[in-house]
């Protein structure tokens, strides 16, 4: 059973229609034999089908956890048939203290006196050992598919602390390595631009408050992931020289969804990072685009041979997190593509994300 008919259908229900056709079996089956049965016979039927409710409860609460769940074998089966067996003692006791068997003589002489109805010998004696067999089949086969599903249950809750453990480890590395280089850029910039240093002061506090605030639900709007590495890009260009240019080109129309926060950030570090030169001329091209559910992130920066931009070779940090927060967070739904053109002198990172 999937989780959403456990949901649509609880289990208290569940039981009850599943004794409710036991019920109607027990019922059944013996009218076949078209005979007027008396009141005891009936009165046995409800013993056996109280009994048979309580072996199969017995065997999923007690004997399938406590025996069979933890390989003690021997003990489950000979549980079981002990409860088969009294369960035939009990019935015998029952049709004794009722006088069952004079009370169905006499419905079976006077069925065979209108239609030569013939008593079966032994036979609802036999129906109730294999009623019994039967429902412990199935109380075994229920509760190992419980337990089952707790252990699966059990194994994805495990998992899933396990990942946002990871993913805040891995978050917490990525704020405090952006945050030391910027400090440190704003620092240089103290010596001169005091006003400047102001001015990339106030735009840090708000990336601050983005990161300790809107960034702690998990997912941000894909606007304000924007809007952070504009401020970004604006902090970093206030110490750049006239020989870089920078390039930033949002979606047009931009469609806000929901995307987990700091991803594009290590992307556009590592270029300001391993892009740029105080004497040459260089440019940084960032372009986010959106295809339906699908966002394009595409960062391109001068290559300087000096300067190693390898995605797994990075001094920093935030690029290989960025790509495990991806294995974690998209498995399966995103591509990132590291492009190295010593050629023509480019880095490029591409990212594919779906976002649906």
């Amino acid at each position: 059973m999937d989780a959403s008919t456990a949901r649509k259908y609880p289990p208290f229900f569940l039981h009850l229609l599943g004794w409710s056709f036991l019920a109607l079996f027990l019922m059944w089956q013996p009218l076949s034999w078209q005979i007027q049965f008396p009141v005891t016979f009936w009165v046995k039927q409800a013993v056996l089908f109280t009994l048979l409710i309580g072996i199969f409860y017995l065997n999923y609460y007690f004997w399938f956890p406590q025996y069979l769940a933890k390989n003690r074998y021997s003990r489950f089966i000979l549980l079981n048939l002990v409860s088969v067996i009294m369960l035939a003692v009990i019935i015998e006791q029952v049709k004794i203290a009722i006088n069952h068997g004079e009370q169905m003589d006499r419905a079976f002489k006077t069925a065979r006196e209108a239609n030569g109805a013939k008593k079966p010998q032994d036979k609802l004696d036999y129906f109730s050992l294999m009623t019994a067999l039967l429902i412990i089949g199935i109380s075994t086969s229920v509760a190992a598919v419980k337990d089952a599903q707790r252990d699966k249950h059990y194994r994805e809750n495990l998992e899933k602390e396990k990942i946002n453990s990871e993913l805040s480890f891995l978050k917490a590395q990525i704020n405090p390595h952006f945050f030391f280089n910027t400090l440190n850029n704003i620092y240089a910039l103290t010596v001169i631009d005091v006003e400047a240093a102001r001015e990339a002061l106030h735009k840090l506090s708000r990336m601050m408050r983005y990161v300790l605030y809107e960034t702690q639900h998990g997912t941000v709007l894909l606007s304000q992931e924007i809007a952070f590495a504009q401020d970004y890009i604006q902090l970093m260009q206030l110490r750049l020289t006239d020989k870089v240019t920078v390039h930033l080109d949002p979606p047009h129309p931009l469609h806000d969804v929901s995307i987990a926060p700091m991803l594009f950030l290590p992307f556009i570090e590592n270029a300001f990072k391993h892009g740029v030169s105080a004497v040459q001329p260089s440019r940084i091209d960032i372009q986010i685009r959106q295809d339906k559910h699908k966002i394009h992130v595409e960062v391109k920066n001068t290559l300087f041979t000096d300067k190693r931009a390898i995605l797994d070779e990075s001094n920093g940090i935030g690029l290989v997190n960025t790509q495990r927060r991806l294995d974690l967070l998209y498995p399966g739904k995103y591509q990132l593509e590291v492009t190295e053109n010593k050629e023509e002198k480019e880095f490029e990172v591409h990212l594919e994300l779906e976002t649906a």
